[in-house]
């Protein structure tokens, strides 16, 4: 990655970007793998490297995950079985939680931001929205 910044990759060629991930992963170029993809992972490379690397407790937590190990549940995240309840403009919204997944309206989702998204038209933080983390009074 010497030297190469993120607008250099973008203009890239396929062959320039395969030397450069070689250069700077140990592992292989995966098969089949899109120039696309390659020029994300190695921005991303090297914008990490730039300021100093990921922080040490979230790539603990990568391996521990990748060892097999759940991710801990953060404390405002609802446990399965629960049921969440939000009135917006005169209708109430029952949202249902289930294991890694919430349903609303009979639909399944990844998150609670998207199904926020869905009822208001307009981005929120899902857990905001639900009051799952009311904002500490001054």
């Amino acid at each position: 990655m010497k030297g190469v910044s993120v607008e250099q990759m973008e203009n890239m060629q396929r062959e320039a970007l395969i030397a450069l991930w070689k250069e700077t992963f140990a592992d292989p170029v995966p098969r089949r793998v899109s120039i696309s993809f390659l020029r994300h992972v190695l921005a991303f490379e090297t914008q990490s490297r730039h300021i100093g690397g990921l922080p040490l407790g979230f790539i603990e937590r990568l391996a521990k995950q990748a060892e097999g190990a759940k991710p801990k549940r953060s404390k405002s995240e609802p446990k399965p079985g629960g049921r969440l309840l939000r009135e917006w403009h005169g209708t109430t919204h029952v949202v249902d939680i289930a294991e890694n997944h919430y349903i609303w309206q009979g639909q399944h989702y990844r998150s609670l931001s998207a199904i926020a998204r869905a009822i208001t038209g307009a981005h929120w933080s899902g857990p905001r929205f639900f009051g799952l983390n009311e904002a500490k009074s001054q």
